[in-house]
């Protein structure tokens, strides 16, 4: 039992330290351009060319011209700052579900690691709820990271203030994690059975990062209005400004011109280019740190 007990918790902490170095690397590649979405997606959408490259890159340039290439990166610090509890508590859940299901589910696996990943994704959005807040205050309207954290920590029992967009958050992390999980799950082990010779093995670079690069794409295919939306109810510039889902989201349609995917999907080829090679990344460090730790626990 005890022996079992150990093995479990060894397996956890592989889980955390794996999660936490992949999520301190793809966050650094990705942030400049979550930078830049973040600045579309708060904007009026009739403000906005919808989904064209140029409206990014003029954002881009307009934001290093005017504050210098650092801005690229603001909003890093509360991100990184929370890396330690919030992608390992994700890993921990994919490899908790994974897990489960190979020991009382073996010919169930998805269903575990999908259950796993929504699990995760709620129980992280209370933590990134507050964090995000702080990034797009610094984000959006440039406000330094000591002035935003203050706003945020001073106003922890305020629904209105540290807990803006909280249900947003949850729509957007729940089932999407879950989808992302489970993709990249099903994509890795379809990769790995159909081995030809093409792919070097289970353990090759290829498998976990196009597996990654596929995850992430399906799970913003599913989630990203709610991203949007988020971004819109986070991005208030007064305190007390508080709007609840639904009317974030009637506030977006009503400048769609009569193009509502169109404005929920607003950035979404953006976001994608942030979201495949940080997946892909992401996964890949993952599954080499795993490995790597269980060899030197072997």
């Amino acid at each position: 039992f005890f022996s079992i007990m150990s093995e479990s918790r060894n397996e956890v902490y592989i889980d955390l330290i794996a999660g936490w170095a992949s999520g301190a690397i793809s966050i650094f590649c990705s942030q400049p351009i979550d930078t830049v979405l973040t600045r579309i997606q708060a904007r009026p959408t009739n403000n906005v060319i919808i989904n064209k490259t140029g409206c990014a890159v003029s954002t881009a340039k307009s934001l290093v011209e005017s504050q210098g290439m650092l801005a690229l990166w603001r909003g890093s610090s509360p991100m990184i700052g929370a890396i330690p509890f919030q992608n390992p508590l994700m890993m921990a859940g994919y490899g908790y579900g994974k897990r489960w299901c190979e020991k009382h589910e073996p010919d169930d696996v998805l269903l575990g690691v999908f259950i796993g990943g929504c699990t995760g994704g709620v129980a992280q959005s209370f933590l990134m709820s507050p964090v995000e807040l702080i990034k797009v205050n610094q984000q959006v309207i440039g406000r330094s990271f000591s002035s935003a954290t203050s706003i945020v920590t001073s106003g922890l029992f305020s629904r209105q203030i540290a807990w803006r967009g909280l249900g947003a958050t949850l729509l957007r992390d729940g089932l999407p994690h879950g989808v992302w999980f489970a993709s990249y799950q099903y994509s890795k082990d379809y990769l790995s059975q159909i081995d030809d010779g093409t792919y070097p093995g289970k353990s090759s670079a290829f498998i976990p990062l196009f597996s990654g690069a596929f995850a992430a794409f399906t799970a913003w295919a599913v989630g990203y209005p709610f991203d949007v939306i988020k971004t819109r109810i986070q991005a208030a510039k007064e305190l007390n400004e508080s709007k609840s889902v639904a009317q974030a989201t009637r506030e977006i349609l009503a400048e769609s011109n009569g193009r509502p995917l169109a404005a929920l999907y607003r950035g979404f080829w953006l976001k994608i280019a942030k979201a495949v090679p940080a997946s892909a990344v992401n996964f890949y460090v993952y599954e080499s740190v795993v490995e790597s730790l269980r060899v030197i626990g072997d």
